[in-house]
């Protein structure tokens, strides 16, 4: 082998580890859009400190209120509520119901979904309705955009991240 060819093998050869080390080394550190992390709260006898997932995407974003703490709302910040029966994957409030607790629906037929959020297919009218880890989304209807009225009214509480 000529000394040129040793060169451009040596080159070479110096190229791929520095590109295998990057690749090894510098891992993409890119996190899912809809994950974040905050610390939380403190209680009064103890302080302790747990970790809260922030919502931040297309259809869902975290919002904080002094009563209630951290919960979701749409990317309009109106407050999204959820059934308290505790029932994933299924929609309990139906025909009267829906006038005070309207669904938060899927109007665009989003295919690509963040982490937790998924659709169901409502079995009264067929209108697809946006969940949350499969608690089915609603607003309530005496809310004023950025209200948190709310919760705990008929059982619904505010959606929690």
């Amino acid at each position: 082998m000529s000394k040129k060819n040793a060169w451009i093998v040596a080159i070479i050869v110096i190229i791929v580890v520095i590109v295998g080390s990057y690749a090894i080394f510098h891992k993409s550190s890119k996190t899912s859009p809809s994950t974040a992390y905050s610390s939380t709260s403190t209680s009064s006898s103890k302080s302790s400190q747990t970790q809260a997932v922030a919502v931040n995407n297309s259809i869902l974003i975290t919002k904080t209120n002094s009563s209630t703490g951290s919960y979701l709302a749409d990317p309009s910040g109106n407050t999204l509520y959820t059934d308290g029966s505790g029932s994933t994957g299924v929609t309990n409030c139906a025909s009267s119901c829906l006038s005070a607790w309207p669904i938060y629906q899927d109007k665009g037929a989003i295919t690509d979904l963040p982490t937790n959020i998924s659709t169901i297919k409502r079995s009264d009218n067929g209108e697809i309705q946006y969940t949350y880890k499969g608690a089915p989304l609603y607003y309530f209807s005496s809310d004023n955009q950025g209200q948190v009225t709310g919760n705990g009214v008929s059982g619904f509480y505010v959606a929690k991240p």
